[in-house]
């Protein structure tokens, strides 16, 4: 399996000889407004090129619409024909934007050998859960291959805890930038629930993204990395790509 980070939590996943697309979010430097008040987004550039990040897609995953997930020069980049998993709140709209292979995720699925589950995500506590809206997790497992699993924009909650107890992925991607609003608690995990992960999931690798390319995301990859040292937890464990960087496992 080779994982590459391409920006916030843009991935591009080679999973049992076929190629993934996470989450495609293409806009360029400063294209979008700020969230915070504090600069327009995204903070960085893409670190290739469109062309690059598509080449050899065969499926898209989206675990949610908004911008900083799947936005206008995604959807311009990318072929309407190639396949789309994603939860059935966001079908129609998917379709709407002239996609023509859109599957509702509901039961597991099986494509191409990799069985892809959804999974709980809550974006958010109180009334900022409801503003943010539903968003899906997923699970890609395949026969003699790790499993991975994509918690997406979540918040730590007693489904998360439970899932990784019992289902004990192999290797775990966390948006760890702790994004809020002002004045607001935070709707995706941060420092303290990142290293939570690990502690619930000893034996697998966790991989951080969502990290450090919008203005309302306020844990930086150094923040992270020295939390977790502080608190034993070994760098070969906890990784933290930097954008463009692939992980191999």
């Amino acid at each position: 399996m080779k994982i590459q980070l391409i920006r916030n939590a843009t991935l591009c996943i080679d999973y049992n000889r076929h190629r993934i697309l996470l989450d495609p979010f293409f806009s360029p430097k400063g294209a979008l407004p700020a969230f915070a008040g504090i600069a327009p987004n995204p903070t960085v550039e893409l670190p290739l090129s469109k062309e690059e990040i598509v080449a050899g897609t065969e499926l898209i995953l989206l675990t949610h619409l908004h911008p900083d997930h799947f936005d206008e020069p995604a959807q311009e980049a990318l072929a309407k024909f190639l396949p789309v998993i994603c939860s059935p709140v966001d079908q129609p709209n998917i379709e709407g934007k002239g996609f023509t292979n859109v599957s509702a995720l509901k039961d597991p699925i099986e494509w191409e050998g990799i069985t892809i589950e959804a999974t709980f995500a809550q974006h958010g506590t109180g009334d900022w859960l409801t503003r943010m809206g539903h968003v899906t997790g997923f699970l890609l497992s395949a026969p003699n291959r790790p499993s991975l699993y994509i918690a997406a924009d979540t918040v730590m909650t007693s489904e998360v805890r439970n899932f990784l107890q019992v289902r004990k992925p192999n290797i775990i991607i966390t948006n760890s930038g702790g994004a809020h609003f002002p004045d607001a608690p935070p709707i995706i995990m941060d420092i303290e629930q990142t290293l939570e992960v690990c502690e619930l999931a000893p034996k697998s690798k966790i991989i951080a993204i969502h990290l450090e390319a919008l203005d309302h995301c306020p844990v930086t990859r150094t923040a992270l990395h020295q939390a977790a040292e502080d608190a034993g937890i070994s760098a070969k464990r906890l990784l933290i790509p930097a954008d463009g960087e692939c992980l191999t496992f």
